[in-house]
């Protein structure tokens, strides 16, 4: 009996709990990879995922009965030393290299990736961002890499830095170059690279060409998130995404103060959830709104949907595919995005979607959501087909297995002689 190959996996996050973009989207594509393969992840912890050693544990127990081997996971250093996040910065300009490559630097996550190689050889190798491309020389050679991208890191600087003063703006269009050299320099040395959705392939063919892609989408799972058949609260509209991301900053502050104004004039009886983790500063502000309540992070978003009528993406900043919009559709929700909030999915205007990028033009789409009950179902119904055909997560990751047994078919072929 030839034995399962076995795919190493590199993250730049402990996946767990799996509720917001990357963290959820890891998760599932773990799950997925198991379902063929011996998975054996090394992966940081963020402080914004799991606060202190409790939650890190708790996530490790949690990765550990859903994996073959989790090492345990090791905190990013510069998150809990400001003298060494300074340094990290400092050495970047100096050196020439990216922020990421001192970001990462750890001797602790190096003894663990080295005791994870000395357990055994990785028939595959899956870095799940190029953020952790500083460990790329301790891998074994003629190991296929394959790299997740989960956006295009410098168009999203580039995006990122427009909003910005002149000093930080000059600060990250640095840090963007640098990211695109490397992407130039290593994506097409990969075996693959996984990316979001053919928008995204194209951004990455333009500044990497010869790079290898395959399109493996984000997901939802379709049976967790369900239509619950239970009337929504009458003008109760959601935003879903923690505002430590600064794609959903921008959009919570594009939403409260340019659309959220034009909504409540229209109609006095609207009121606005936002679901996610905020910096007390943040939620302060935003609970000042009229209207609006600030939830911060939830275990279980679902009976929060059920009461919403409408989910909003105002996002303006961004690559890669959005989770929450997928979500809603799996909820069977209607949703209101703009065209980069939706870009690189399966959405129709006016069928499973409405795409609205004016201010006026989405607080108008928003009220007529809430009152035209026809065109709520419409978009409830199409959104959730669109789910469950495309987005849901046996569907992704068949998509990337099958991408991933190609990968590996002279090693099996190997494996398969050698027993």
């Amino acid at each position: 009996m030839s034995r399962r190959p076995r795919v190493l996996v590199l993250a730049q996050s402990l996946p767990y709990p799996p509720q917001c973009g990357v963290a959820s989207r890891t998760f599932n594509v773990l799950k997925q990879l198991q379902e063929g393969y011996d998975v054996d992840l090394v992966a940081f912890s963020r402080v914004s995922h799991q606060r202190d050693r409790v939650a890190r544990d708790a996530a490790w127990r949690a990765l550990q009965a859903a994996l073959t081997r989790v090492a345990e996971p090791t905190p990013i250093p510069n998150e809990h030393s400001a003298l060494r996040k300074l340094c990290d910065h400092a050495r970047s300009l100096v050196s020439g290299r990216a922020y990421t490559h001192y970001e990462y630097a750890s001797r602790s996550f190096a003894q663990r990736l080295r005791a994870a190689l000395r357990a055994g050889r990785p028939d595959l190798v899956h870095l799940d961002s190029l953020d952790v491309h500083r460990w790329l020389p301790e891998l074994p050679r003629q190991v296929p890499i394959a790299c997740t991208h989960h956006d295009i890191d410098p168009d999203l600087l580039r995006q990122r830095a427009r909003r910005l003063n002149p000093v930080l703006r000059r600060y990250l269009l640095l840090q963007a170059d640098r990211l695109e050299r490397l992407t130039r320099a290593l994506c097409p040395r990969f075996a693959l690279n996984v990316m979001m959705s053919d928008v995204d392939a194209r951004r990455l063919q333009t500044l990497a060409p010869g790079a290898p892609t395959v399109i493996v989408p984000n997901g939802t799972d379709t049976d967790f998130f369900q239509p619950s058949g239970q009337p929504p609260v009458p003008g109760r509209i959601v935003f879903v995404g923690p505002t430590y991301s600064h794609p959903n900053r921008d959009a919570v502050d594009f939403l409260l103060r340019e659309i959220w104004p034009r909504i409540r004039a229209a109609d006095r009886g609207a009121s606005l959830q936002l679901i996610g983790g905020n910096a007390p500063a943040d939620r302060a502000r935003y609970r000042a709104e009229p209207g609006v309540t600030v939830l911060g992070q939830v275990p279980d978003i679902r009976p929060l949907l059920v009461e919403a009528s409408c989910c909003v993406v105002p996002i303006r900043i961004g690559g890669g595919t959005r989770l929450k919009i997928l979500d809603a559709w799996a909820m069977g929700k209607a949703v209101i995005s703009t065209a980069i909030g939706c870009e690189g999915l399966e959405g129709v205007d006016g069928a499973n979607i409405l795409i609205r990028d004016r201010p006026d033009a989405m607080a108008e789409a928003v009220v007529q959501v809430l009152h035209d009950s026809r065109l709520r179902a419409r978009l409830e119904d199409t959104g959730r087909r669109t789910a469950t055909a495309t987005y849901d997560w046996a569907v992704v990751g068949q998509q990337l297995r099958a991408a991933y047994d190609e990968l590996l078919t002279p090693s099996r072929t190997l494996a398969a002689a050698a027993s």
